[in-house]
């Protein structure tokens, strides 16, 4: 068998989740910034999760796998179709039903287990999409390389979509539908906006939204004496925090830009004066990656006070941008 969609062109993003929507709907006709899309589908969080299981504390920028396509689908009237089986072959008939009939797919896999992904950590959240197949190779469009596609083999494709572990599914593959009219933007923005805020100021755990970054800035200091390997969970987190389709800044940059095309359509000074604050955000989030990365390299950990430092006062800035964009 073989069966490639000829006239699929790749959409260019930073983040997996935002990058495959944008991909199945642009070649449904519909192009939306990568920002939009991360700021529609409500993608702003924050998450810091730890465990005994884990060997180092997990840290997250955005709201949790398949909420942001979710949410965006709902938002913009969007038929969000979803297929999850425990079977590896039916779930390969799910996707070739689709490709036969030349509608692209999405995937949630394991990243780890791709041919084309050289940086092998193991990451069962990841998104891709598959546009074509033949008796070996699956093709893929993906943010992992320049360009976005990429094919791997059939045989790690279906252990990828089948690994287990955190925030893994049963094969989950998706399609997006887009109706004949998308809403008027205007107030699906507002509504994007002010729902975001509120979940991140309301979280439902204390390690969860503007309360875990807090958190994160008293657990920071136990990191030397919780790991078993500091220095090299210290730069794998910078690592994941600024390169691991975050688009820098732990998501931030994919806010803050967000805002700045929300400006254009809405006039509303709460908007700007929370926009301008993210400006500063951003490289902050920037600066605690690069005092983890150093400490790591450098075996200072001392520095490890200043990040502390700076997560506190990241978490009073983003509280108050995030209470000007609830009213807004």
């Amino acid at each position: 068998m073989s069966r490639i969609i000829e006239d699929f062109v790749s959409y260019q993003g930073e983040h997996c989740e935002t990058t495959t929507v944008g991909n199945l709907l642009q070649f449904a006709g519909i192009r939306l910034s990568e920002p939009m899309l991360f700021g529609l589908g409500q993608g702003f969080g924050f998450i810091y999760w730890d465990s005994k299981q884990m060997d180092f504390p997990f840290i997250g920028g955005r709201v949790k796998p398949d909420e942001l396509t979710s949410c965006l689908a709902s938002r913009l009237n969007l038929t969000l179709r979803v297929q999850e089986s425990s079977s590896v072959n039916k779930a390969w008939q799910n996707v070739l039903s689709f490709i036969e009939r030349g509608v692209p797919v999405g995937l949630k896999l394991d990243s780890y287990y791709l041919d084309y992904f050289t940086n092998k950590v193991h990451f069962a959240g990841h998104y891709a999409v598959i546009y074509g197949a033949d008796a070996e190779y699956a093709y893929m469009a993906d943010t992992s390389q320049q360009g976005g596609l990429v094919k791997t083999r059939l045989t790690q494709l279906a252990i990828a979509r089948n690994a287990k572990g955190p925030m893994s599914s049963r094969n989950r593959s998706f399609t997006i539908e887009p109706p004949d009219t998308l809403p008027e933007l205007v107030p699906v923005i507002r509504a994007s906006i002010t729902q975001n805020a509120r979940d991140y100021l309301n979280p439902p755990i204390r390690n969860i939204g503007n309360k875990g970054i807090l958190k994160m800035s008293q657990e920071v200091l136990k990191w030397p004496s919780r790991s078993k390997n500091i220095d090299a969970d210290l730069c794998l987190t910078a690592l994941l925090m600024e390169k691991a389709g975050t688009g820098g800044a732990l998501f931030r940059n994919l806010y803050r830009d967000f805002l700045e095309e929300c400006m254009a359509h809405l006039g509303d000074s709460r908007l700007d004066k929370a926009y301008k604050l993210f400006a500063e955000i951003a490289p902050m989030w920037v600066s605690v990656s690069s005092t983890f990365d150093h400490a790591g390299r450098t075996g200072n950990y001392q520095e490890l006070k200043q990040a502390s430092e700076l997560l506190t006062e990241i978490a009073s800035k983003e509280r108050e941008a995030m209470e000007l964009l609830l009213t807004v």
